[in-house]
């Protein structure tokens, strides 16, 4: 999993307007619970926590912290992939909305043995999960990342350098104010609370 410590004027900052910086920071810091708990309770080898800033009381046990690399964004995910000797699967902390049954669909043993390669695409045209059953970095440097077509463009770098690519569902990424209350209608955890805590203190 690749994350960014959720420091107010660092995350989130296409949530401000409407937010504040301290609430943005809030709703990333409960994206980033849920999803870390969700991965904490899948059946797997192991789980590895690749982060731009310092842990905090928000991450579980069971997780290896790493500190992410410089430079752009596929050259921090190509890093994760480095990392990673066997099957992997990468996802961010922007879809807490993810199940354990969600992500059970790539992990789980069989599924790596028909497949190459799980994709993961997002509502905004980028994806919120990528997997390889062989991981190989240099397929994700160079894809320009945060654009429309950044998702259509590393799906297509996994299917020219010959992998079978499974696609799992479209998810919606937490971005905007818009994609926040569209993934907090379909969560339950701590996303949701805090969101509908902050939904309340803006319309007053």
């Amino acid at each position: 999993m690749i994350a960014k410590e959720p420091v107010p004027g660092r995350v989130k900052t296409r949530l401000t307007p409407p937010y504040r910086p301290e609430d943005a920071a809030r709703l990333a810091e409960a994206a980033l619970a849920d999803t870390l708990e969700t991965v904490a309770r899948m059946h797997v080898r192991r789980r590895v926590l690749v982060l731009d800033g310092r842990p905090g009381p928000w991450l579980p046990g069971g997780f290896e912290v790493v500190p992410q690399c410089g430079g752009g964004l596929d050259e921090r995910i190509a890093a994760a992939f480095g990392l990673c000797d066997g099957p992997a699967l990468l996802i961010g902390m922007d879809t807490p909305q993810i199940t354990t049954g969600l992500l059970a669909l790539a992990t789980d043993s069989g599924p790596w043995d028909e497949h190459d390669a799980w994709f993961g695409p997002a509502a905004d045209g980028g994806f919120w999960a990528l997997g390889m059953a062989r991981p190989r970095p240099g397929l994700v440097l160079g894809v320009p990342m945060s654009r429309a077509d950044t998702g259509a463009r590393q799906r297509h770098r996994l299917v020219e350098a010959g992998l079978s690519v499974r696609d799992l569902p479209v998810l919606r990424d937490v971005d905007t104010a818009a994609d926040a209350a569209r993934v907090a209608a379909l969560s339950s955890g701590h996303f949701a609370s805090v969101h509908a805590d902050l939904a309340r203190a803006v319309a007053q």
